[in-house]
């Protein structure tokens, strides 16, 4: 059996490496073994071993400014488990033009902001008005109206309808490229607007009868928030020629932002761009042709985009949740239950122990078994999480481990050392590779499997005493969320995810020796 898997290894990286030679006289463990038996290309036995798995408490707490940020979350959600999560934004505006000249006797009409959220592009809806009378400056036109809508895409209860609000931000929100973390308060004061929103977006196409012309368009479906024209035409207008309006430092610190929320507790989260949104004035002028005097209605956008302060601000409520109630963070016995939350939720830890490294080294050692692959598998909680939100198909996965080389300036003591597993670091860049597959999404329970082959080959087969130190120490970190790219397409890094607004969450099972899905160490070997 041994022959025939190494033989397929030889072949296989000759054409990977060229001038790599990994089969000789002996049974090597395999570290491109996930590569060369994906979708069961060869097969060997299977054996399970015991692993440390166990609840990392976060605080509740994330990093949530705009450079960790590529979506805002926006929305409430409770329920058994987690308990209720609620997701506010908050954002600096700017003006688009510093000392702006709105004209004489400018009055604001309306002022709209837009937001943007995801949404089904593939579920729509047209609805058409062929007798639309569309109300413009210059008086009322017949014309048709054509509006097609779109569901936004949720996590949680789909059905329920929101209050969204707007208020003044009073606080300074600091500069973008400040740290802020999710829970950090901000105060706020006047109320700007709200809109009730039902969880579909629009857009709309007005166009005149008399000639097809369009009269008004919406080409990205979007929230559409009227604020308060008032407030915009002391805040803004009457500030014409003023100190408040001639730069940016002077503008951000007089007008310092806005907060938008949702009033309720309860419903669901959905996601926007927070880079994608508009604040619109619109107002008219006196505007002066030889005697004649008009007052044509135009408009002045704010500047929303990337060089604004971004903050996603989440708050917990764990009272009466299973989550709240339950004692977590034994990374010695492990804990029974494992909670996984993005936004600052739970994280999950997965410790390899020195009896299972022994064993495997026993294995290596006396019976020169091969690792093909290993594999972490970790299962859904048939009991807890048994309900009909979306699985989570999105994780982030690396090491951690104390490096006595490196002591703590403050301490003395090891410095915590954390990056991208060896597997991902040594195999990223072989055609199949991937460091999880999930599996039975549509059923309950659905499980993972993490791929951990190069480094359990580490574990049991290195002689270097600063290595065997660190695997005492070293362990898996899973967290909800994906790691980022650079535009070039290569990852920005294992600090560099989306898990500050990843939706999601689940309960799995962690070190529960009474349960056959308690999470495992799957490998598989061959044997002369």
């Amino acid at each position: 059996m041994i022959y025939t898997i190494k033989k397929a290894i030889t072949v296989m990286s000759l054409v990977v490496f060229g001038s790599v030679l990994l089969y000789n006289c002996e049974p090597d463990v395999d570290s491109l073994g996930e590569q060369l038996f994906l979708d069961g290309a060869a097969q060997g036995n299977e054996k399970s071993f015991e692993v440390v798995a166990f609840n990392i408490n976060n605080n509740d707490s994330i990093r949530s400014d705009a450079s960790k940020l590529g979506s805002a979350v926006l929305g409430a959600f409770d329920e058994s488990q987690f308990g209720r999560q609620k997701a506010s934004y908050l954002t600096q505006l700017r003006l688009s033009t510093y000392d702006p000249d709105f004209g004489t006797n400018a009055v604001v009409d309306s002022v709209v902001l837009v937001m943007k959220p995801t949404y089904a592009s593939d579920s729509i809806t047209t609805t058409t008005d062929e007798n639309f009378v569309y109300a413009g400056v210059d008086g009322n036109v017949d014309a048709k109206k054509v509006v097609n809508t779109y569901p936004v895409l949720k996590y949680g209860k789909a059905k329920r309808t929101f209050n969204i609000r707007v208020h003044e931000v009073n606080d300074f929100l600091k500069g973008s490229s400040d740290s802020v973390k999710s829970n950090q308060v901000f105060a706020y004061g006047t109320d700007l607007g709200s809109k009730e929103f039902k969880g579909k977006i629009s857009t709309v196409a007005i166009t005149k009868d008399s000639d097809g012309s369009a009269l008004f368009t919406t080409t990205t479906p979007g929230i559409r928030i009227q604020l308060d024209k008032t407030f915009f035409q002391n805040k803004i207008i009457a500030k014409k020629d003023q100190p408040e309006l001639q730069d940016a430092s002077n503008f951000i610190r007089y007008f310092k932002g806005l907060r938008i929320s949702v009033d309720e507790n309860d419903g669901y989260l959905f996601q926007f761009s927070p880079n994608d949104m508009e604040l619109i004035m619109y107002y008219k002028y006196d505007k002066v042709d030889g005697s004649t005097t008009t007052r044509p209605q135009t408009t002045y956008s704010f500047a929303l985009g990337s060089t604004n302060t971004h903050i996603g601000q989440y708050e917990y409520n764990r009272m009466g949740s299973a989550l709240g109630s339950t004692s977590i963070g034994n990374d010695v016995a492990g804990d029974p239950k494992l909670y996984l939350q993005g936004m600052g939720g739970p994280s999950i830890g997965v410790k390899i122990p020195q009896s299972t490294i022994d064993q495997l080294k026993q294995e290596y050692n006396n019976k020169k078994a091969a690792i093909i692959s290993a594999k972490i598998r970790i299962y859904t909680d048939k009991d807890s999480w048994d309900n009909t939100y979306s699985k989570p198909t999105a994780f982030t996965f690396f090491q951690k481990y104390k490096d006595p080389k490196k002591p703590n300036s403050l301490t003395g003591q090891p410095s915590t050392v954390t990056n991208f597993t060896a597997d991902w670091l040594n195999l990223s860049s072989l055609p199949g590779f991937t460091f999880y597959k999930a599996y039975d999404l549509d059923k309950n329970p659905s499980y993972y499997e993490f791929v951990v082959t190069k480094s359990i080959k580490d574990f049991i087969e290195s002689t270097d005493a600063d290595t065997i130190e660190y695997n005492k120490t070293r362990y898996f970190r899973i967290d909800m969320g994906t790691f980022l790219s650079n535009t070039d397409g290569t990852l920005a890094g294992y600090k560099f995810t989306s898990r500050a607004y990843n939706t999601n969450r689940a309960v799995f099972v962690g070190s529960d020796l009474a349960n056959a899905n308690r999470v495992q160490l799957k490998i598989i070997y061959g044997t002369k």
